[in-house]
């Protein structure tokens, strides 16, 4: 099969993604072979690409928003079929057995799998995944429609659960950066009957569409919202935004950053912190979550906007996504898919 491998980390600019031809990967008893159809590009493969995450296996084969067919099925595999259009997302497998697994946080287990970091993702023609963390799709999502939803959508949706609005209507709620999880993310936000207000850079792409998709309010990066926000969510990975986004909530208000690696955050002013501001994190994503999304955002009529690239224009999309080029969110076409949302 051909497969987009990363040989060792360098700037995209540098086109660092080497294609191979590899042998076709073998499932395992609890696993299934996916034969990939569109795969997301994502800024996590931006940080796995450049070394900004570390290495963890040489030669891996980057992409972790999958949405492809079951082609093959383990001796213990359960719950799919052959055939199926399935996704497969960030969240590779977990342990089971830690206190995190235990008490219904398997997103911090400590020997979790990574699609696309620890193990083979979706930049090639197949890939496996354990059958109990592959995902149904509906049949109302296309192809480059459904594979943002595996990562920027359920990793928008964990962000939004960590807000801590226990009442979303009328809610004030900010979003920094507007790219794949930012123009999903308002779609939900929006549908619980929050106001969403906007700071995010490049007026003719993001801000634009943000403004299309309903926004009460947008500016750029650093402007000061109008009002005093009940939360807010950080998708860029820039850590100069935080003092800014502390700054401009409500008293008692929460800042999320949604990212997995962030750039140095600034120090901070304890008169930003005082009125019981607090700061979360999100650290990437369990199966409920997965599942609650998907279930929501049918519910919401979540659509998403996609640029569409070939599948050897791999390199040219981290290139585009690094440039802040893309508007909304970049799919690889690794077979012939249905027509994006443009």
């Amino acid at each position: 099969m051909n497969a987009w491998v990363l040989d060792e980390p360098k700037p995209v600019n540098e086109r660092p993604l080497r294609l191979a031809d590899r042998p076709d990967p073998a499932p395992g008893p609890d696993e299934v072979l996916i034969a990939v159809r569109a795969c997301g590009i994502c800024r996590t493969d931006l940080h796995v690409v450049e070394g900004e995450l570390e290495v963890r296996r040489p030669g891996i084969v980057p992409g972790h928003q999958v949405v492809g067919c079951v082609e093959a099925l383990g001796a213990n595999a359960r719950g799919l079929d052959i055939g199926q259009r399935v996704g497969v997302a960030w969240l590779h497998s977990t342990c089971g057995t830690c206190p995190h697994c235990r008490t219904a946080r398997e997103n911090l287990c400590t020997a979790a799998q990574f699609t696309g970091w620890t193990r083979d993702g979706g930049y090639a023609e197949r890939l496996v995944a354990p059958a109990e963390f592959v995902y149904a799709l509906p049949d109302a999502l296309d192809d480059l429609a459904a594979a943002p939803l595996l990562c920027a959508g359920i990793i928008g949706y964990r962000c939004l659960r960590q807000c801590g609005l226990a009442d979303w209507s009328g809610a004030r709620l900010g979003l920094y950066g507007f790219g794949a999880a930012g123009h999903i993310a308002i779609q939900i936000a929006l549908h619980r009957g929050a106001e969403v207000y906007v700071c995010t850079r490049d007026r003719a792409r993001h801000q634009a569409l943000a403004e299309e998709l309903g926004a009460t309010w947008v500016g750029d990066t650093f402007d000061t919202p109008p009002v005093a926000l009940d939360a807010s969510i950080v998708f860029a990975p820039a850590g100069e935004i935080v003092p800014a986004a502390l700054r401009a909530l409500d008293r008692g208000g929460r800042l999320v950053l949604g990212g997995i690696h962030m750039s140095p955050i600034p120090s901070l002013d304890y008169g930003d912190l005082y009125w019981e501001r607090e700061i979360r994190t999100v650290a990437n994503n369990t199966r409920d979550d997965g599942r609650a999304f998907l279930a929501e955002a049918a519910r919401a009529g979540v659509h998403t906007h996609t640029q569409a690239f070939a599948f050897n224009e791999a390199n040219e999309a981290l290139i585009a996504l690094k440039h802040d080029a893309i508007r909304g969110a970049g799919v690889l076409v690794v077979e012939a898919a249905g027509a994006g949302t443009e």
